[in-house]
C-alpha cells in the first residue's frame, strides 16, 4: 500500500501512485524531501537538471503559480520523447535536451544566471533506461551492450571494451566500480574479445561472473563492472563536477541545491563540494571582518537524507538514495 506524507498534497499522492501502475516504469525518489528541500516559491524559478520521466518536475509544477517557470533538461532523447503533454503544453515549463555540464551556458541564453531559485541534480540512470532491454543497462536482462544514456553521442560500451587497453580498463573498473577484482576482469574481458566481439550484456555478464567469486557478495558480480563501464562512457563524474560548479553561477541569494545521489562515487564529489563551498579560506577563518570576495557561496543544509522504510517499501530503488542540500549565500 502506498502510504502519503500528511505535508504531500492528495495532488501529488496521485502523482507518485501513478507511477506505480503498468510497468512500474518510474517513480520519482524523495519526492515530498526535494519539494520541502528546494523550498518552492509560487513565483520562483526553478531547474530540474535530471527530468528522466518528469515526476519531480510534475510536482514542482504543481506548486508553481501564473509566474513561476521551470526549466527541465535531460540528455536522453527517449525521456525527451515521452514527456508528458501535459507539461510540454504548461507555458510555465519549458524541456531542453541537453547535458547538465552545459547547465551554466544554457542558463546564460536564457538571462537566468544569478535568477534560479533552486536546483535539482536527480544523479545516475533511471528506471525506464534500467527497465529498457535495448539500452543496455542492465545485466539482468540481454540486450545490446550500449550504455549510452544519449545513444546518438559518443562510443557506445560494447566499441569501448573493443578498443580499450587492458591497463586503462582495470583502472576505470576499480575507480568507478570500486572493484577489487578488477584487474581479473578486465583480463577476462580482454582475452574473451580476443575470440570474439563482446556485444550483448548477458555475455559481459557471463564473462563477470566466470572469474569474480560470489561468496560473501549479495549482489550480482557484474554490479560494479557495469556501473563502472556506464560511469565511464556516459562522463558521468565529469558532468556531475561541470554542474556543480555551475551552480553557484545560476542560483540566486537563498537559493537551493538539491543533489540525488545513489552511491558513493557520486555522493562524495557532492558532499566535498558542498563543504568546500561552505567553508572560509584557511587564512582568513576566525578573523572578524573577512573580504566580501572571500566569503563562502554556500551553506549548508541539514544532514543527508535517505528514503524513510515506508518510501523503500514503496520503491525498492529509493533504498540507496542520498540527499544532500546546501543554500547560496
Amino acid at each position: 500500500m502506498l502510504i502519503c506524507r500528511r505535508s504531500l498534497s492528495r495532488s501529488l499522492c496521485s502523482l507518485v501512485s501513478a507511477g506505480r501502475s503498468g510497468t512500474e516504469k518510474h517513480i520519482p525518489v524523495l519526492l515530498q524531501t526535494v519539494l520541502d528541500g528546494l523550498r518552492i516559491r509560487p513565483n520562483g524559478i526553478y531547474i530540474d537538471g535530471t527530468f528522466g520521466r518528469g515526476g519531480h518536475s510534475s510536482a514542482i509544477l504543481q506548486l508553481l503559480g501564473p509566474e513561476g517557470r521551470l526549466l527541465a533538461i535531460d540528455r536522453d532523447p527517449q525521456a525527451i520523447a515521452e514527456a508528458s503533454e501535459t507539461l510540454i503544453g504548461d507555458p510555465r515549463f519549458e524541456l531542453i535536451r541537453g547535458e547538465i555540464a552545459e547547465l551554466k551556458n544554457i542558463a546564460i541564453e536564457r538571462h537566468l544566471l544569478g535568477k534560479v531559485d533552486g536546483l535539482l541534480l536527480d544523479l545516475g540512470v533511471s528506471s525506464p533506461q534500467l527497465d529498457e532491454a535495448g539500452r543496455g543497462f542492465s545485466f539482468r536482462t540481454d540486450g545490446p551492450l550500449d550504455m549510452r544514456m544519449d545513444p546518438t553521442s559518443g562510443q557506445g560500451a560494447a566499441q569501448w571494451l573493443a578498443t580499450v587497453d587492458e591497463k586503462e580498463l582495470r583502472k576505470v573498473l576499480f575507480e568507478y566500480g570500486e572493484e577489487r577484482s578488477a584487474g581479473r576482469i578486465a583480463a577476462a574481458i580482454v582475452t574473451a574479445r580476443q575470440q570474439k566481439p563482446i556485444r550483448r550484456t548477458v555475455e559481459l555478464a557471463n564473462i563477470v561472473a566466470a572469474v569474480v567469486p560470489q561468496r560473501g557478495r549479495r549482489k550480482h558480480p557484474a554490479t560494479k563492472t557495469f556501473q563502472a563501464i556506464r560511469i565511464r562512457v556516459n562522463d558521468e563524474l565529469g558532468q556531475l563536477d561541470a554542474a556543480l560548479e555551475a551552480s553557484l553561477d545560476l542560483l540566486n541569494r537563498g537559493g537551493r541545491l538539491c543533489v540525488i545521489s545513489f552511491h558513493s562515487l557520486e555522493d562524495r564529489p557532492v558532499k566535498r563540494f558542498m563543504r568546500n563551498a561552505s567553508k572560509v579560506p584557511e587564512q582568513y577563518r576566525g578573523m572578524p571582518d573577512i573580504p566580501q570576495e572571500f566569503m563562502p557561496p554556500l551553506k549548508l543544509v541539514g544532514k543527508a537524507v535517505s528514503a524513510s522504510e515506508d518510501e523503500v517499501a514503496t520503491n525498492v530503488r529509493s533504498r540507496s538514495a542520498h540527499l544532500r542540500l546546501a543554500e547560496r549565500i
